[in-house]
């Protein structure tokens, strides 16, 4: 089951995943992909890079935190396994 989907589909479903789960915690870019693409590898694999750029875009928004190791991370400038929380007040000041 290969599925396209827009950034605004990605977006919403990263959002929706996100408040599902609450403050303080964070979920991983596949749980986004698995969302839209359902849990077979060649429906959630290709989205794995359309969930990257969405999720570049929010955080320069200020939308969400990409983090890594527990820290956020240079949008423009990170590699390796990443997840997403929604910002909380340490990360806006």
């Amino acid at each position: 089951m290969s599925k396209t989907a827009t950034p605004e589909e990605l977006e919403a479903a990263m959002l929706a995943l996100l408040a599902e789960r609450g403050a303080g915690k964070t979920i991983g870019p596949a749980d986004v992909a698995q969302a839209i693409g359902g849990n077979q590898p060649d429906g959630w694999g290709p989205l794995m890079q359309p969930v990257r750029k969405v999720a570049v875009r929010l955080m320069k928004e200020g939308r969400i935190v990409i983090v890594r190791k527990g820290k956020p991370v240079d949008p423009d400038d990170f590699r390796g396994t990443y997840r997403l929380a929604l910002p909380t007040a340490t990360d806006e000041a």
